[in-house]
């Protein structure tokens, strides 16, 4: 396991401005890029009610968008960050796609498949292994997160 960088901030925070935006839309703030060679080849922000699918998670949206920038499904050599720690659909589909590194902020003791709940990157009868790094600025991540539902609350109460 490699250590986080200077670098895994720096992506990390344009991961929170994607999640920033996601929370003005009125989607759960969760923001996600896949990054190749230092360089943004995909971005996702969090849509499943506006788009109406369960699927729409930040890390599917930046995997599909990475994959229509490379002409491949394989994402040999990415690194993905995301803002709060994937769930098992994403952390599955990262495997398939074959990321070679995540980087994610927040823990997400509810759903998360990365070593809060289950750790499918670590689950020794699987093919692929994504090495997984995670509470990169998690003050930050859950902050926006926290701050959300908060929000969410206040007005349903109104």
């Amino acid at each position: 396991m490699t250590l986080p960088t200077q670098t895994d901030i720096d992506f990390m925070q344009q991961a929170l401005i994607l999640a920033s935006l996601t929370a003005q839309a009125g989607e759960v703030p969760v923001g996600a890029i896949v990054v190749k060679d230092g360089v943004i080849i995909g971005r996702g922000g969090n849509a499943p009610i506006g788009l109406h699918d369960p699927t729409a998670h930040a890390e599917i949206a930046a995997m599909r968008d990475a994959a229509q920038h490379l002409g491949n499904y394989r994402l040999v050599d990415c690194t993905l960050y995301v803002t709060l720690e994937p769930c098992a659909m994403c952390a599955g589909a990262m495997q398939h796609a074959r990321i070679a590194r995540l980087v994610y902020g927040a823990s997400d003791p509810k759903t998360g498949a990365c070593g809060s709940v289950v750790n499918l990157m670590a689950e020794p009868k699987l093919n692929h292994h994504t090495e997984a790094v995670g509470g990169i600025l998690a003050q930050e991540c859950g902050a926006m997160l926290s701050d959300f539902f908060k929000q969410r609350r206040l007005t349903n109460k109104q």
